[in-house]
Order: structure tokens, then C-alpha cells, then sequence
């Protein structure tokens, strides 16, 4: 989970990854950044995120992309 958080960070430093849980709901994210976000961890991680995957719960913290990645790994 720390090289999600490192790339997260280095990706977009305005967003506190550390410390936000509610990132989509609070507006931190929107559907650009999580396209970018998608895009990081499949070539990060060499998984496809599929369709199923592309919903506000699994974007709202790193805990919840990290727990997607493992469920796509």
C-alpha cells in the first residue's frame, strides 16, 4: 500500500491521501482525477479495472483503492 500512497502523493500533491476517507463525496476527486488515478494503478499494478470497479466507494480513501487492487490482483 505505500507504493499506491508514494504515487498518489507524487501524481497529485494538493490532495491529502493520508488523511481524507471521503475524497469523491467531499469533491476532493472528480471523475478526471479518478480517470488519471485508474490509469496510475493499472499501469502501476498491471491489472485492468474493469467497469464494475469504476463506482465513488472504491475512489473515497487509499485503504479503498488499495483494497480493490488487491481484490483485481
Amino acid at each position: 500500500m505505500n507504493e499506491l500512497l508514494e504515487m498518489l502523493k507524487e501524481k497529485f500533491p494538493g490532495i491529502d491521501f493520508e488523511n481524507e476517507d471521503k475524497l469523491y463525496e467531499k469533491g476532493i476527486l472528480d471523475s478526471v482525477t479518478v480517470v488519471d488515478i485508474i490509469s496510475e494503478i493499472e499501469d502501476m499494478f498491471d491489472i485492468s479495472v474493469s467497469m464494475e470497479y469504476i463506482q465513488p466507494q472504491y475512489f473515497e480513501s487509499v485503504n479503498a483503492m488499495w483494497d480493490m487492487i488487491q481484490e483485481l490482483s
